[in-house]
């Protein structure tokens, strides 16, 4: 197998998108999406030919497919799902499945008739129509899923990781509806999972925690290739405590309202230590305890994680002060 090349660095709305090609042949580069994608949970599917009802005395002609992830690449061996369907809809409205199998290539009996072929390798997938004659064999049939991937994860600031579970990804088509919206392909992906995509370019949106840390960026995937990709935040954990010294212990039974500088409320939460992800900005943060308030200006950096303190005094503080913001990095 031959080295990874860097192939994109992409800077998109304050994200930064980093792309590396594997240049192995198509079937190299995706043997690691067997051990690694859990995109597909698909049921396990032992392979049958069912023979049409009142047609016992036909007998079935042998059929053997395969698939490409591209054209000019090497015959996959496994990962793959099968699936035929009879071209008439049934009493459910549904095509009905007359087989199905799971691996790698595919032999089935198929009576004399039309058939819709799929081959799905995670959420890549290819269909066909597929006739059986009456007489002569059937040849060959080889599917080209045109296919790729990639892997996602993302930072906080320029290089400080963030933690996997505080992380997850949405995947939707690049193509926007009439009423605005995009067809969701994927939810709640989690980082370091290999997606198997058709190729194509696809939406992601990134959520770092789950108030306002959310970046976007548009991702080409490439048949036969698997790509990187790294997206940035401009934001940062913080830990409000309300404290009757700077440097004291947090006092228990605190209501905190977190405001943006326009004044919209952000988050709410009661606990002696109130943790949230917020995007880079300006914020005031309000204590309610026993009937008194108190409030703090602070500011968020990219990639710094911090503990606000905020005094039990009820004049204003001022934003940054050192008795007050301490930098977790």
């Amino acid at each position: 197998m031959s080295g990874t090349s860097l192939a994109a660095r992409w800077l998109l709305a304050g994200t930064f998108v980093f792309g590396l090609a594997f240049n192995t042949s198509a079937e190299d580069a995706f043997k690691s999406f067997q051990q690694l994608d859990s995109t597909a949970k698909m049921p396990k599917l032992n392979a049958f030919s069912a023979v049409p009802r009142g047609s016992l005395n036909i007998v079935g002609k042998d059929v053997l497919f395969d698939a490409k992830l591209t054209a000019d690449g090497d015959v996959m061996q496994e990962g793959l799902v099968w699936r035929v369907f009879s071209p008439m809809t049934g009493e459910d409205g549904k095509l009905p499945l007359v087989a199905s199998s799971e691996g790698g290539p595919a032999a089935f009996q198929l009576a004399p008739g039309d058939y819709f072929v799929n081959c799905a390798f995670g959420r890549a997938g290819v269909t066909k129509k597929l006739t059986v004659p009456a007489d002569g064999n059937v040849p060959r049939q080889t599917l080209v899923l045109d296919a790729g991937g990639f892997v996602l994860n993302a930072v906080a600031g320029s290089d400080q990781r963030i933690p996997p579970n505080q992380l997850s990804f949405s995947v939707y088509s690049s193509e926007v509806r009439g009423n605005g919206d995009r067809a969701l392909v994927m939810a709640d992906v989690k980082p370091n999972t290999v997606v198997r995509l058709n190729a194509g370019t696809y939406h992601v949106v990134s959520e770092y925690g789950d108030i306002n840390a959310v970046v976007r960026a548009d991702i080409q995937v490439e048949g036969g290739k698997l790509t990187q990709v790294v997206l940035q935040h401009r934001a940062a954990q913080v830990t409000l405590k309300l404290v009757s010294q700077p440097g004291g212990e947090a006092i228990a039974d605190t209501a905190w309202s977190v405001l943006t500088a326009a004044g919209d409320i952000v988050n709410e939460s009661v606990s002696a230590f109130s943790t949230m992800v917020l995007s880079e900005g300006e914020y005031l943060a309000v204590a309610r305890n026993k009937n008194k308030i108190y409030q703090r200006n602070f500011t968020v950096k990219a990639g710094r994680n911090a503990d606000v303190e905020v005094l039990m005094r009820e004049t204003p503080q001022v934003a940054g002060s050192a008795e007050a913001l301490t930098d977790n990095n």
